[in-house]
């Protein structure tokens, strides 16, 4: 029975670099060590001591040297053609890593909560786009545990979540931060009060984002010592429909002071403020832990944390 072939954790010690393998091509095309080393963008004297070096590595001369020039040597002429093949071997490796990066580079899948996807995420694409007008963008929205998800299962390059930790199983940044808000119509009682207890908070039923959500995960933390949220008026999976059922005067609502700005303007809704309670959150960018980002979605990454530092 053959054994099978071992593999070699390293190239054996006498098989010189790709660098000197190309600098001994081009003496050969040359016919000159001067003209190789301009060739290859380096000095006559640097030229002669890696030919040299490598005849050492070697064991054989290969070039006989002249004033009229280089001549390889029989030994030179047969390295010369294990050299070259060795060489567009390189090259073939090189042009199929360089396809490997272009179809990379094609295509970006971004998976981010709503909160993000609805009013932050549109800006950073439009200045990607700028960057890079070649890459094609799809946008997967969903709650802050469907974008891990998407990631985890490989759907997606990079995310964006609003929970209070990075998911497990991924690695993230801090990219923003942000400040949920109390807000009702103004025919609501609470539209003339100075203020909120986290205790009237807590017992009052409001129109809640779904579980899930990096709105949610934050609400039920911050009231989870006042006695935890009071059972929901409604439960939505969208931003729009909560904002939505609040206007219509259902009932009180917790969101993202990002996604109110039109409303608090128009007064459509009114904010309410409440003492004693944090309602600050992180935004996090996020990827498969140990898969740092690459190609659009290291820019993108990028262009999140420029913007962060300017605001």
């Amino acid at each position: 029975m053959s054994r099978p072939l071992s593999t070699p954790s390293s190239l054996p010690h006498r098989v010189p670099d790709l660098g000197a393998m190309v600098l001994l091509l081009a003496v050969a095309r040359h016919g000159s060590l001067g003209r190789a080393a301009r060739d290859v963008g380096i000095s006559q004297p640097a030229a002669s001591g890696r030919i040299r070096s490598m005849e050492r590595q070697l064991g054989v001369a290969l070039l006989d040297r002249s004033p009229r020039g280089s001549r390889l040597t029989d030994a030179g002429a047969l390295v010369t053609d294990w050299a070259r093949r060795v060489v567009e071997a390189a090259e073939a490796f090189d042009a199929g890593a360089q396809a490997l990066r272009d179809r990379r580079d094609s295509r970006l899948r971004v998976a981010a909560s709503m909160t993000i996807a609805e009013y932050l995420l549109p800006g950073w694409l439009i200045a990607l786009r700028a960057e890079r007008p070649d890459t094609a963008v799809s946008l997967l929205a969903g709650n802050s545990a469907a974008v891990a998800l998407r990631l985890l299962a490989g759907e997606a390059d990079l995310g964006f979540v609003e929970g209070l930790s990075i998911p497990e199983g991924l690695d993230g940044t801090v990219i923003a931060h942000d400040r949920l808000v109390v807000v009702v119509a103004p025919s609501h009682p609470w539209a003339g009060r100075e203020r909120l207890t986290p205790g009237e908070l807590a017992a009052t039923p409001l129109i809640l984002r779904e579980h899930g959500s990096g709105t949610r995960q934050v609400l039920d933390a911050a009231l989870a010592v006042h006695g935890g949220l009071a059972r929901p008026l409604l439960e939505l999976s969208s931003t729009t429909a909560v904002k939505g059922a609040a206007e219509s005067g259902a009932g009180p609502c917790v969101l993202s002071e990002l996604a109110l700005g039109e409303e608090l303007s128009a007064r459509r809704l009114v904010k309410v403020p409440v003492e004693g309670v944090r309602l600050r959150r992180q935004l996090r960018a996020v990827w498969p832990a140990g898969h740092r980002p690459t190609g659009p979605a290291r820019d993108l990454l990028s262009l999140t944390a420029r913007e962060a530092r300017e605001r």
